[in-house]
C-alpha cells in the first residue's frame, strides 16, 4: 500500500512539471482535473505545513512523496482522485 502511494505521488509530481510547461500535458488540465487538484491542495494543506513547511512545486510533491506513510487520510484520498482523473476516456 505505502509503495501505491509513493508511486501515485511520483506520477503527480511528474503530472504537476508537465502541466506546468508551455504546451505540457497536452493542453490546459480539464475542469476535472482542476478541480481535483484544488482539491487535494485543501485535503494536504496541514499536512503540507506539517511535513513540507516551505517547499513549493515539484519539491513539495517530493516531499509528500517521501512522508506518503505520515499523510493523512483525506491527503491520500484526494490524491488518488486527482490521479484518478488524469485517466483519459475509455476508448482513447
Amino acid at each position: 500500500m505505502k509503495l501505491r502511494i509513493a508511486i501515485t505521488l511520483a506520477a503527480l509530481a511528474v503530472a504537476g512539471s508537465a502541466f506546468a510547461q508551455p504546451g505540457g500535458g497536452g493542453g490546459p488540465p480539464s475542469p476535472e482535473m482542476q478541480a481535483a487538484r484544488q482539491a487535494m491542495q485543501e485535503a494536504c494543506a496541514a499536512d503540507m505545513k506539517t511535513l513540507c513547511d516551505g517547499k513549493t512545486g515539484r519539491e513539495a510533491m517530493m516531499c509528500i512523496r517521501d512522508n506518503a506513510d505520515k499523510i493523512s487520510t483525506p491527503c491520500k484520498d484526494a490524491v488518488a482522485k486527482m490521479m484518478a482523473s488524469r485517466r483519459p476516456p475509455a476508448g482513447q
